[in-house]
């Protein structure tokens, strides 16, 4: 390792400001298996900020979009649960009765065939030439 790529710097956290003292209590609890040191995470902070710091600045509505994106990928999480759980159900059913021809219980909705029908009594029918 070249000493030269190597710089050092101090960091101090006044624990009275509320920003400062949740930046302590992190690297103090912080995965040592994911994170290796406190140049690591603090390295991969600074890098994080920036670069959405300057997103942000060419473009201003980039935080807006993101929160709507957000939004849709729970509809649809939410949606893809309810048809895991429905679909099933649903779909047994159809091949259950997929055989079957099912007369409505409301008799009134169904017109009646011609040669059943009986003329109505109100109607001169006279006019059909019989």
């Amino acid at each position: 390792m070249n000493r030269n790529h190597i710089w050092s710097t101090n960091l101090r956290f006044n624990l009275d400001k509320e920003m400062q003292r949740k930046a302590w209590e992190y690297l103090q609890t912080m995965d040592r298996q994911v994170f290796k040191s406190y140049s690591q995470v603090i390295a991969v902070a600074v890098v994080d900020f920036f670069v959405r710091y300057y997103r942000k600045q060419d473009d201003p509505y980039l935080e807006t979009r993101e929160r709507e994106e957000r939004f849709v990928s729970q509809i649809v999480a939410a949606v893809q649960a309810a048809m895991e759980k429905s679909l099933p159900v649903f779909l047994a059913g159809c091949m259950t009765g997929a055989g079957q021809v099912t007369q409505p219980q409301n008799h009134e909705s169904i017109p009646p065939k011609a040669e059943d029908a009986e003329p109505e009594p109100d109607i001169d029918w006279n006019f059909l030439g019989e």
